[in-house]
């Protein structure tokens, strides 16, 4: 039997809902990889699908900055929430989606050099570390250009833990691109529609659902019509215009768009810390470790 640490077994219920048992005995059935142990768990319909990067750990915010029809994202991170309501950082991180939104930079070294009122963004983060008294960083940004018959929908929720920024095209009411911002926001769609997904993930879909039907003991020839079933709601979930809207759960974000003589083009969404692991510390131990 392979060894399996109490980490992983915590990681795989935490992503999956599976009971303690259950989990250590998928792990080791695939020999402690993790997303093989997911699989095996919604096969024997044992959890949900898995997400990649649930885990939001890292402290800061993210802003959206709008310059006619340019638009930026961006994501500063600090160690501490604490920090994140300070406002030196709060206008640190609203000036940084205002500075790469007017300069367009092709990549972060491009960022980081920057103009600023005082030197560069590198040497702003760098003066905000020494004053703040925490490690602040740019961890990224991405920019959306659109035309002029298409309107930007920046949203912050919870003042900017996530920050979306959304295209429409056939109309230039903000308001429309902001409610879809909104959607975003709550709903987290992973792709703009079906056309998006990858060959590799619909088969590998497909076969996870179908060996979950097998399991449950239907025929095979209910299987088909089952697996078809789940996929068109797996599909609906994943993807934005399919997705019931918010604002009128009777229509389709795609739908609601059409009423208002739009089309959406693209969205980002940004999640402060998504895909970082937080270092976690015994109470004791940190307490010790200041005391050295």
């Amino acid at each position: 039997m392979s060894k399996i640490s109490a980490s992983l077994v915590k990681e795989l219920r935490d992503r999956t809902g599976a009971g303690m048992m259950d989990a250590k005995r998928a792990l080791v059935e695939v020999e402690g990889n993790i997303e093989s142990a997911i699989d095996l768990l919604r096969e024997k319909g044992m959890a949900k699908a898995g997400k990649k990067n649930d885990r939001i750990a890292a402290e800061g915010l993210a802003n959206v900055y709008v310059d006619g029809n340019v638009a930026a994202i961006v994501e500063v991170n600090s160690e501490t929430d604490f920090v994140a309501k300070n406002e030196k950082f709060q206008n640190l991180v609203q000036e940084i989606a205002k500075l790469v939104a007017e300069n367009k930079p092709a990549d972060m070294d491009e960022a980081m050099k920057i103009k600023t009122a005082s030197g560069t963004i590198e040497s702003d983060l760098i003066e905000a570390t020494t004053v703040i008294g925490e490690k602040i960083s740019f961890r990224r940004f991405e920019i959306v250009e659109k035309s002029d018959n298409a309107a930007f929908g920046g949203y912050l929720h919870m003042g900017g833990r996530i920050a979306v920024l959304t295209v429409v095209d056939g109309t230039t009411d903000e308001t429309v691109a902001k409610d879809i911002s909104m959607h975003v926001a709550a709903i987290n769609p992973r792709y703009i529609n079906k056309d998006q997904v990858s060959a590799e993930e619909l088969e590998h879909e497909k076969k996870v659902l179908t060996e979950q039907a097998l399991n449950e003991g239907k025929p095979a020839n209910i299987v088909e019509k089952m697996v078809e079933g789940r996929m068109s709601k797996f599909l609906s979930e994943i993807c934005l215009l399919d997705q019931p809207f918010v604002k009128d759960p009777d229509m389709t974000v795609e739908k609601y768009a059409a009423s208002k003589g739009a089309t959406v083009k693209g969205f980002v969404r940004f999640e402060v810390g998504e895909g970082i692991e937080k270092r976690e510390e015994n109470f004791a131990d940190e307490v010790k470790n200041q005391m050295k």
